[in-house]
């Protein structure tokens, strides 16, 4: 019951995008810091509790495996044992620089495995990038924004009458993007009710999918454009996702990854900017209140149109992806799609066109509040990645910590979230 209220929260919030929490499994393996708040100064000792638990009560005489390493990192401390109760402490030492240190604990019960971690925080708010900034960044994307300014939108909208609601019109959009030919396509939800909204520009995950609109937000009086990744129209069946994502499109995030022209996400990015323009082309926007949301790969593209295009005002970011990259050259976690992880991706020519690509590298012109959230047990786009990026943004902003959380979201962070978009939509200006 609770899976299927967690996925209706999220469907609602994020479209067809839902991150539920995975579901509780018969056996738990509770793996938990000492210090309640999971975070330690450098130096100092961490040790996890893990108690292994059946109906909630510890299993006798259970046999684990448990590995201690920094985030994402080989492991520097294994061990195998059996836990005559169900529980022991596990001391994992300490770290002598900013960063995490995560426990993972394998437990064996009637030939299955069962596994729980927890990681432990050490001054994460020192963490700055590794990746550094191109001198002629600024002058990259300039002149990409200048070139797409000089092509039509070329404008096609077509109502969806079964999408619709009583307070809200649905629309599936076919735009230009920023060169002849590339298109973005996506569902826009606009109030029928005549008058000026604010708007909010969702940006998608990783991956290949439909999308639905988000009439439940237009329903409160906003307008929402969700636009999908790829070019391609947003409202066909499901198989056809599934086979680009199985085909044609399957490992895109390293598409073209030596020229910094021809690099995947130059298409996407430059669509996020268009999608900007087409909100404000509308007659319904407010022409000032423009916020950006996004979860993982959408939350890196919330920073990127956030910092490149200053109409828009506000921004979320949640389990933001494409963050300070280049990371594992430096001996630590480096952020999705891991290209760097694999040695045969640490070309030149990569490594310099990641950098143009790079969130922690927008992070540094981000001007306006943001909102993030984010956990530290995140094996797709690692803690210390996100907080290299948040520590380097010096605008007002949020973060809604969810310790606990990996590459999951509960239902407390997207409404968060929400609450924090429509407050300040509610206090812009004054």
């Amino acid at each position: 019951m609770r899976t299927k209220l967690l996925s209706a929260l999220l469907l609602a919030a994020i479209g067809t995008c839902a991150y539920a929490a995975p579901e509780t499994e018969f056996i738990k393996v509770n793996v938990a810091p000492e210090h309640k708040n999971w975070l330690y100064e450098i130096g100092e000792n961490v040790k996890f509790d893990v108690q292994v638990t059946r109906n909630s009560v510890p299993v006798d005489d259970v046999r684990i495996r448990y590995e201690i390493s920094e985030e994402m990192m080989p492991a520097r401390k294994a061990a195998e044992m059996t836990l005559p109760g169900g529980t022991m402490t596990i001391d994992a030492g300490t770290m002598d620089k900013p960063g995490f240190l995560r426990c993972n604990v394998f437990a064996e019960y009637n030939g299955k495995t069962y596994n729980g971690v927890a990681t432990a925080g050490f001054q994460p708010e020192e963490l700055r990038p590794t990746v550094t900034l191109p001198d002629d960044f600024t002058e990259f994307w300039e002149k990409a924004k200048a070139d797409a300014s000089k092509v039509d939108m070329d404008v096609r909208m077509t109502l969806i009458p079964e999408r619709c609601t009583g307070k809200t019109n649905t629309y599936h959009v076919r735009l230009q993007s920023y060169k002849e030919g590339s298109r973005i396509y996506g569902m826009l939800c606009v109030p029928k009710a005549p008058g000026k909204y604010p708007a909010i520009l969702q940006l998608p995950a990783a991956g290949i999918r439909p999308y639905n609109g988000d009439t439940d937000t237009a329903d409160k009086g906003v307008i929402v454009f969700e636009i999908g990744a790829h070019g391609i129209p947003v409202n066909m069946p499901a198989e056809i996702y599934n086979d680009l994502n199985k085909g044609a499109l399957r490992d895109y995030p390293i598409f073209n990854l030596d020229n910094r022209d021809r690099y995947y996400y130059k298409r996407l990015y430059m669509g996020c900017l268009r999608a900007v323009d087409f909100i404000c082309s509308l007659p319904q926007f407010d022409g000032n209140r423009l916020a950006t949301f996004g979860i993982s790969q959408g939350g890196a593209l919330s920073i990127m149109t956030t910092a490149s295009d200053n109409r828009v005002k506000a921004a979320v970011a949640i389990h933001p992806a494409l963050c300070d990259m280049e990371g594992y050259l430096h001996g630590r976690a480096g952020g999705w799609p891991h290209m760097f992880a694999d040695s045969v991706n640490r070309t030149p020519e990569k490594i310099n066109t990641a950098r143009y690509y790079d969130i922690a590298n927008f992070a540094r012109f981000v001007d306006v509040p943001m909102f993030f959230s984010f956990g530290y047990n995140d094996n797709v786009c690692p803690t210390t990645t996100v907080y290299s990026v948040y520590n380097t943004i010096k605008s007002p902003k949020t973060a809604f910590l969810a310790e606990e959380t990996a590459h999951y979201i509960y239902p407390e962070q997207i409404e968060a979230a929400k609450k924090w978009i429509f407050d300040f939509f509610a206090n812009y200006g004054k």
